[in-house]
């Protein structure tokens, strides 16, 4: 289990590699390494969900947590995407926040906060506009659906969860999930099995 990119201290034989990809319009370059997910390209999953960033509205000055954020592919496209916006990454695996911090400097953004927490464990703050995340299927549902409800609690009213989440690998039950917490959720986009959940947090929503 050591070994899984959910774990906090994956055990590998490091092998960093660098690749250049164009994300939302914009060209970034990420060192990935062994014991990260999705280490030889960008997830399809992280690139949908990137797309349907653009389907919604965000202040210039947005503030954004990442969850789960791997290596960075998500926040930091959005972090150079937005200069103005404030975005922070969370994730409890070390090795990829510090592969997240190199790429940080590597594309030169500074409009960024990378830090280690289990889901919210080390999160404080509860005005976020936006909570993106492509959950770790692989650690379960439990941590999964943690991950959805609890960003409620996270968000100031008017924020929005984006989540995507593989038809096959739960998307309806998550979706079911969030209808309870949030007092909404729907699929505001869809590309080979692949849903992008959306809920916002209303003054008058239900609460965990």
């Amino acid at each position: 289990m050591t070994n899984y990119y959910f774990s906090q201290n994956p055990e590998v034989i490091h092998h960093e590699k660098e690749r250049t990809v164009q994300l939302l319009g914009t060209q970034l370059n990420f060192i990935t390494d062994n014991g990260v997910f999705s280490k030889n390209r960008i997830d399809y999953g992280s690139k949908v969900l990137l797309q349907a960033t653009e389907k919604i509205s965000l202040p210039l000055q947005a503030k954004i947590l990442d969850v789960g954020c791997g290596y960075g592919a998500i926040g930091l496209t959005l972090a150079k995407k937005y200069p103005s916006a404030r975005i922070d990454l969370i994730d409890v695996n070390q090795l990829a926040l510090e592969l997240a911090k190199k790429n940080a400097e590597v594309n030169q953004i500074s409009n960024v906060k990378i830090w280690s927490s289990d889901i919210y464990t080390q999160v404080p703050e509860q005005d976020y506009q936006l909570i993106i995340t492509n959950p770790p299927i692989r650690a379960g549902k439990k941590v999964v659906h943690a991950i959805l409800t609890q960003a409620f609690e996270h968000l100031q009213i008017g924020g929005q969860l984006l989540a995507v989440i593989q038809k096959k690998q739960g998307a309806p039950s998550a979706q079911k999930k969030l209808q309870t917490v949030f007092g909404n959720c729907q699929v505001i986009m869809r590309d080979k099995g692949y849903f992008v959940l959306q809920s916002c947090k209303q003054g008058n929503d239900a609460t965990l």
